[in-house]
């Protein structure tokens, strides 16, 4: 339904370069990624409000790249909702209505319908300085759908929300995009956020690289578009040590492949062969890897119950416990000098008897291990440049 090809555009020291991506119709789009990574940038490029100096941008089959924001049929909301703080509920949500010159009982009607379905019918004889920071989002959102957009924009929609408010937010969100069938594209940093609403998510990260001009050096800052996929697919086969960090993929280990039969891969880790099932679709691999597992996939058992055919079993010590509500995180120092953590539920952790100092198994299973290029140095490492 959208489609961004190549875009790329500069503002000031930031630089924005080569974006491209799909989002299908009626789906739950996720831009995720750090502060300063060009989220905003890029969704004010989607609503017309910045023009993109490179690449295009596809709606229906339509280059809107050079339409004005009216014209697009997309609707922004910015993460302060930009109500307008004189008018009512009811006529900031009438606003769009009104530009379009719809009737009078038109306006009543549609106003009426959306109050009643986000349950801010209360609201709507109410200013926005009254309003809580839940009940300012729902009337934005009505104020976004009532002109029946194409594309919803959501910038950061609950930034200035407490963790309960954004658990019942997130589902809110998620019922409101299913009942209208709209198509939603979502700017968050927040990982719980993602994982409670989107269908697909596309990482955003940035580097910072050095420019040159007239024998001046200076910072600059560009953002990329890293990697776009399913939640499954981002966060149990991340495409780089980055992706896997940030969403916390907490077993991030460096390693060289040895070998390769059929569709196993041998990778040697600190003294040792863990066996990693070759990627879908990778011929080749390059010789120095990542090897990465995600907490709750690392299993860990009592030493009786070791067996002798098991593959990837490593064995260690608990050094750290962590009570995270409903489970607990361990952390396994092991014999070839890896620290291994898992995340259990409060029951396996009883069964185990787990505490500080016990001698535990290891067990990474090759079906969750993933094999992921080696990277020198961080996405922020300083790379000298000359600017164009």
């Amino acid at each position: 339904m959208l489609r961004v090809e190549g875009l790329g555009i500069r503002l000031g020291e930031f630089d924005l370069r080569e974006i491209s991506f799909e989002v299908h119709d009626g789906e739950y789009f996720v831009l995720l990624g750090p502060t300063g990574t060009g989220k905003t940038v890029l969704v004010e490029c989607i609503a017309g409000l910045h023009r993109p100096s490179r690449g295009r941008i596809w709606l229906d089959g339509r280059d809107i790249t050079d339409l004005p924001p009216e014209e697009r049929g997309i609707a922004y909301v910015p993460q302060d909702y930009a109500l307008f703080p004189n008018l009512t509920a009811y006529e900031n949500i009438a606003f769009g209505l009104r530009v379009r010159k719809l009737s009078d009982a038109q306006v009543r009607a549609k106003v009426a319908e959306l109050a009643e379905w986000l349950g801010i019918t209360y609201l709507l004889e109410r200013f926005p300085l009254t309003l809580s920071g839940g009940e300012k989002q729902r009337v934005a959102l009505a104020r976004a759908l009532a002109v029946e957009p194409k594309v919803l924009l959501l910038d950061e929609p609950l930034a200035a929300v407490d963790e309960e408010t954004r658990e019942r937010l997130c589902r809110e969100l998620k019922t409101i995009q299913r009942q209208s069938r709209a198509t939603v594209i979502h700017v968050s940093h927040n990982f719980e956020e993602t994982l409670a609403v989107a269908d697909r998510i596309g990482v955003m990260n940035f580097k910072t690289e050095e420019a040159g001009h007239k024998g001046k050096r200076r910072d600059w800052r560009v953002g990329r578009l890293l990697q776009v996929g399913t939640p499954e697919e981002v966060f149990y086969r991340p495409a780089n040590e980055f992706v896997a960090r940030f969403t916390r993929s907490e077993n991030i280990w460096r390693g060289e492949v040895r070998g390769q039969i059929g569709d196993w891969v041998q990778v040697w880790v600190n003294g040792t062969i863990l066996w990693v099932q070759r990627p879908k679709g990778q011929e080749t691999l390059p010789s120095e890897v990542t090897l990465v597992i995600r907490p709750e996939r690392v299993r860990l058992l009592p030493m009786r119950e070791e067996s002798e055919g098991q593959m990837n079993l490593l064995h260690g010590e608990v050094v750290a416990l962590t009570d995270k509500g409903g489970l607990w995180r361990g952390e396994v120092l092991t014999e070839i000098g890896l620290t291994a953590v898992a995340l259990l539920s409060k029951r396996e952790a009883e069964e185990l008897k787990l505490q500080v100092g016990t001698t535990v198994a290891v067990a990474l299973d090759p079906a969750y291990l993933h094999l992921c290029p080696a990277e020198m140095g961080t996405e922020r490492e300083a790379v000298s440049v000359e600017k164009p």
